[in-house]
């Protein structure tokens, strides 16, 4: 009929999967999925093998559950960079720079790497390699670090699957995924996540995520100072750096941070 919306079943059955993965605070199975969506058992895997070919879903075959995959966070980081994100960040990290006298970001996560979307330069400082666009390696950032310490330890995992994930610049940083579990770890313990030379030799950063109300980090708050900085200054920064990140995760009704499991 002219001018009446046409449903089409299958791409409702995506969209709700999707939507449901999206809601939850883990992988789930898919039994659960059937069972919630009352979908058939064929169709719900017909649909996450589709999902998944297509880099929507992720399978973690060792707990047999399934998580949002990359493509399914770009469009998400698709929203982010359009504005929205920016618009509310923008005004805080002014201000942490302004008492802080140092270079502030914001970056979001991508798959292993971490996109820079906003950068407030300190009067007086030089630029960085973190340009607004610039990808970097997210294990090797303190940006990257933050976020990637609030998820999931299988999430984790099926980022970095073998050792070729582990690129670095300087050649310094962790190379095998013990290794960076061992950062994240103590990452999780204090509550924020530190980079010291390992993007630029003689700089260090701090970085605290911002989660959404789903405790998913949608974005990471970053300071970059020299590192000769006293260490009774870095505890001030460090404090300054969650400051703003609370402002900006309250701003989209998020949280702070919390310890992934």
């Amino acid at each position: 009929m002219p001018g009446q919306a046409v449903k089409v079943p299958a791409a409702h059955q995506v969209l709700a999967v999707l939507g449901y993965l999206a809601r939850q605070a883990a992988p789930v199975p898919a039994a659960a999925i059937t069972r919630d969506l009352q979908l058939p058992r064929s169709t719900t895997y017909q649909l996450l093998t589709t999902l998944a070919e297509s880099g929507f879903v992720v399978h973690l075959a060792d707990e047999r559950r399934y998580s949002l995959g990359v493509a399914a966070y770009e469009l998400g980081t698709g929203y982010v960079r359009q504005a929205p994100l920016q618009r509310i960040a923008r005004v805080p990290l002014g201000r942490l720079v302004d008492r802080t006298g140092h270079t502030a970001h914001l970056a979001v996560l991508h798959g292993r790497e971490v996109i820079y979307v906003i950068e407030e330069r300190a009067p007086g400082r030089p630029p960085l390699v973190t340009d607004v666009g610039v990808r970097l390696p997210a294990h090797l950032t303190a940006s990257g670090r933050a976020m990637l310490a609030a998820l999931t330890r299988a999430h984790v995992r099926a980022l970095y699957p073998e050792p070729d994930a582990f690129v670095t610049r300087h050649e310094v940083g962790p190379r095998s995924l013990s290794a960076l579990s061992r950062i994240l770890v103590e990452t999780r313990r204090r509550g924020h996540a530190i980079e010291d030379g390992e993007v630029t030799p003689g700089l260090v950063s701090v970085a605290v995520a911002v989660l959404d109300s789903a405790a998913y980090p949608v974005a990471s708050v970053t300071l970059t100072f020299p590192d000769y900085a006293p260490a009774e200054e870095q505890t001030v920064l460090v404090a300054e750096v969650n400051r703003t990140a609370r402002a900006v995760a309250h701003r989209i009704g998020g949280q702070l941070h919390s310890a992934a499991e």
